[in-house]
């Protein structure tokens, strides 16, 4: 079982690519107070964690009784991440996230479907269906892959203060070029699902 826990953990550390979303995270939050990111961090992955643990628990059951499927939830992950990335290319006057929330991310599109995306989600409700009786061992090993990516994201965060105004901004542009191609990428993998499925 620890064999299971370890390769477990390890899947999931890079299905939530804390590495990746690092710089992301460093744009995103670069409008939110000093005083508030560490908080804003430790709030988003938690939100993700209990996303996860929520789909562990009912995903299955639910996107069944909503006749939803994979294909969707990733087509659906893209169209928002593509929309999110366009606002950091092209800046709007009220931030990336509008006005709302002192322009911080609340939930989207950190938590999710940034750390917990479509495959984390399918991943997670894989290891459940597969193996029920285990259920607590994936249970420690999603929660010990999302305590990782929260310590890589919290020791990222000095990045926004070294970057300065024009370092950031660029690094915005460059964060949400890549975000596109995430974005496409997640959209072109649901069709390709669809497709497959006719």
């Amino acid at each position: 079982m620890a064999d299971s826990f370890l390769s477990a953990s390890m899947l999931l550390l890079l299905l939530f690519d804390p590495f990746g979303n690092a710089p992301v995270m460093t744009v995103l939050l670069k409008d939110v107070p000093v005083e508030r990111r560490r908080r804003v961090i430790l709030r988003e992955c938690f939100a993700a964690w209990l996303a996860l643990v929520v789909f562990m628990y009912a995903g299955e059951s639910v996107m069944r009784v909503l006749q939803l499927s994979q294909t969707s939830l990733g087509i659906a992950g893209g169209v928002l991440l593509f929309l999110i990335a366009l606002r950091m290319i092209f800046p709007q006057p009220d931030g990336v996230f509008g006005e709302w929330a002192g322009g911080e991310p609340f939930i989207v599109p950190l938590a999710i479907p940034l750390i917990a995306g479509p495959s984390a989600m399918a991943m997670v409700m894989l290891l459940v269906s597969r193996e029920p009786e285990h259920f607590y061992t994936w249970m420690g090993a999603m929660s010990a892959a999302m305590a990782v990516t929260t310590v890589v994201l919290l020791a990222a965060g000095p990045l926004i203060r070294h970057l300065g105004e024009r370092g950031t901004a660029a690094l915005e542009r460059l964060m949400g070029l890549l975000l596109c191609a995430i974005a496409v990428e997640m959209l072109l993998a649901g069709i390709r699902r669809f497709a497959e499925s006719l």
